[in-house]
């Protein structure tokens, strides 16, 4: 029996600043996001990590090489773990994409072909690509603790593969910066055991 556990990268400039980022480079994680990945990589002291994947986007690579060197474990860049490709709405701020076309991102989880037309990455592309990954740790780490290094969605996408979540309870869960999702793997099913995981300070803080 293994645990798979989704890391949220720390806070970033693009979540300061509300804008949909994507997979643009160069958006480096704020002085706040490295102290939650200093705490965080102290919480996975705990838990026998034996590897560490990371997206290649910088502020999940950063959160990673925190959390690796706390823990002394090497982390791999895997491109399943990537951000979203946003298409047309990259770099563009939150309001100014709900203004010109209402709420994306409920239309995003309801797999409306308006977000495919704006070259944005379905939700079901995201799904499949990180339950590979998943399949790929099972594989090279039987029953061991991989941590995985990623976005908010593509944490999304593995909780909606294991939970019948409707898309509004999708659009409204927030997962927080730095966060641990722990899933845990037992003859290729998995089941939830920790959501939104974190140092208790952080509680009584915005997300």
């Amino acid at each position: 029996m293994g645990q798979i556990i989704f890391l949220r990268h720390g806070q970033a400039k693009n979540n300061t600043d509300r804008v949909l980022a994507g997979r643009t480079e160069g958006i480096p994680l704020t002085d706040v996001g490295i102290k939650q990945a200093g705490h965080t990589a102290e919480l996975l002291e705990h838990m026998n990590i034996s590897a560490i994947y990371s997206s290649p986007i910088q502020r999940a690579k950063h959160t990673a090489e925190i959390v690796g060197k706390h823990n002394s474990v090497d982390v791999t860049i895997d491109d399943r773990l990537i951000e979203l490709d946003m298409g047309k709405f990259t770099g563009l701020p939150y309001h100014e994409i709900i203004n010109s076309h209402g709420n994306v991102f409920m239309k995003f989880y309801n797999g409306e072909l308006e977000i495919a037309h704006n070259g944005v990455e379905t939700f079901s592309e995201v799904k499949k690509r990180v339950l590979g990954i998943v399949e790929h740790v099972i594989e090279k780490h039987e029953d061991q603790n991989v941590v995985l290094v990623t976005h908010m969605d593509p944490i999304k996408a593995m909780l909606s593969t294991i939970i019948d979540i409707s898309p509004t309870n999708l659009y409204e869960l927030i997962i927080a910066n730095a966060s641990l999702n722990i899933f845990r793997e037992t003859d290729q099913k998995f089941s939830l055991s920790g959501l939104n995981v974190m140092h208790p300070s952080r509680f009584d803080q915005d997300w």
